[in-house]
């Protein structure tokens, strides 16, 4: 029963996905303060939001779930094209509502080479206001500032150019190279 429920949503996501509609609202707006997190990752331990105040821009990019088509070519293009985002004195991670066995299989999967984020309890996702009808997140990337604050929220994010973008966006914010 389980496994057809997720079925269910990975196909409720792909097309969802395909058909490019946004399920995304949200009251947070740029200038606001970024909700404090503290998650699970891939990587090993957790990460807490407010351990990069005062040291480093912060991008969190929100995905719906782990091994769906949409979720897998932004992983990889995060993955292949990791350099360009790199470049830039950020520290990036994905984040979704999967348990994190799920992020792990999912990461060694697409070889992702950063910190993918688990939010099952969906604490977070919902202080993010991502968490859509469909109980997982949009697609979202917020650009958070060193000091704590919002300084873009991106929700027509193209998969397969993710990388690109973001670092095209960190210029745009005019945050620091290395």
């Amino acid at each position: 029963m389980k496994r057809n429920i997720k079925k269910s949503i990975r196909l409720l996501c792909s097309l969802v996905t395909f058909v490019g509609c946004s399920a995304f609202a949200s009251d947070l707006k740029v200038g606001d303060s970024a909700p404090n997190f503290n998650l699970q990752a891939t990587t090993g331990g957790f990460y807490q939001l407010s351990d990069y105040q005062g040291k480093q821009a912060v991008v969190l990019a929100w995905y719906p779930m782990a091994n769906t088509r949409g979720c897998t070519i932004e992983c990889k293009s995060l993955t292949e094209q990791g350099h360009l985002i790199r470049e830039y004195d950020v520290s990036y991670v994905m984040a979704s509502v999967d348990p994190i066995d799920d992020n792990r299989a999912f990461a060694e999967k697409t070889g992702a080479d950063f910190p993918m984020l688990s939010d099952p309890t969906k604490a977070t996702a919902k202080a993010y206001q991502v968490l859509n009808m469909f109980r997982v997140a949009s697609r979202v990337t917020f650009y958070i500032s060193k000091e704590g604050k919002i300084l873009k929220i991106d929700d027509d994010i193209t998969p397969k150019s993710a990388a690109q973008d973001i670092a095209n966006n960190l210029a745009a914010l005019n945050i620091d190279k290395k």
